[in-house]
């Protein structure tokens, strides 16, 4: 995970191995799921979001997290989870294993009631709740906004209302990192660029990372225009697979992580080097695992 060029722009990449799984519809054995994700952990990511603490009704693919964390290999990567609500939390705080948890804050109404199962003011009362509880256990949050490239649902939205949003969810509740969420591929590049402008600028002590999904051939452009914005944390999933299965539109993948390993050095990021063969054994067990 070294850096080469101490001149250049620091910048953070996460693979999400979770988002790209929790809609596959036949279940992924765990020890295949494990084989998988500890070559990721090897590649030299700086985060992987590696399952969810949530209900299997909601989300049968993610019920052996648990497992799937206990089985991954020590690294220099951070691990993940996401989780809905305080018992997901308490869950997930309880197992020990992931350094990171990550909360979905939808500003569109209908999706967090989707998503979640209770609409914006319940879920401002659960992040509050979940933020109390990884506070005292000495973790760290991520809070993703989602929808916040626009909804399909007709519900209101602006570069305004995105860019409140998160300046209330860093004010008001503390968020130190927060990913704006494309979560149905709505945003193109001059929106993506102009709400991370917007929140970076209301918000500049807040770490503004971009969850963006789009076609492959769309990666590079999408990236630059959140890197143009002024974000300099970054999600993919390895080969572009993935998409919320509680959004239930068509939907386009995640940016394919290959593509985004190597884009910023063309903006003034830093170089990065890279597992190759780790992640060679990863991109292996792609077609047979999706």
């Amino acid at each position: 995970m070294s850096e080469v060029d101490g001149s250049a722009e620091r910048w953070q990449l996460t693979d999400c191995p979770r988002d790209a799984m929790q809609g596959v519809v036949p279940f992924i054995p765990t020890e295949r799921k494990v084989a998988y994700l500890s070559a990721l952990m090897e590649v030299g990511f700086d985060v992987l979001d590696a399952g969810s603490f949530v209900s299997p009704k909601a989300i049968p693919q993610m019920a052996d997290t648990a497992e799937v964390l206990a089985g991954l290999p020590e690294t220099d990567t951070q691990v993940l989870a996401i989780v809905a609500n305080l018992r997901g939390a308490q869950d997930a705080l309880g197992h020990g294993r992931p350094d990171l948890i990550g909360f979905p804050f939808s500003i569109s109404e209908t999706f967090q009631q989707r998503n979640t199962g209770g609409g914006i003011e319940e879920g401002w009362r659960r992040l509050e709740e979940i933020r109390d509880a990884v506070d005292r256990a000495g973790r760290r949050m991520v809070v993703y906004l989602s929808m916040g490239f626009g909804n399909p649902y007709g519900d209101p939205w602006s570069e305004e209302l995105a860019a409140n949003w998160a300046d209330r969810l860093h004010r008001e509740l503390g968020v130190e990192q927060l990913a704006l969420s494309d979560t149905v591929g709505k945003g193109d590049a001059q929106v993506i660029e102009a709400v991370c402008a917007s929140v970076t600028s209301a918000c500049p002590n807040l770490v503004v990372g971009a969850h963006l999904h789009g076609r492959r051939e769309q990666a590079g452009a999408l990236m630059a225009a959140a890197w143009n914005g002024g974000c300099r944390h970054f999600d993919g999933a390895l080969g572009g697979f993935g998409g919320c299965p509680m959004a239930k539109d068509e939907l386009v993948g995640n940016l394919p992580t290959e593509v985004l390993m190597e884009a910023p050095a063309a903006w003034g990021g830093q170089t990065r080097s890279w597992n190759a063969e780790a992640l060679s054994r990863a991109q292996e067990q792609l077609s047979s695992l999706f």
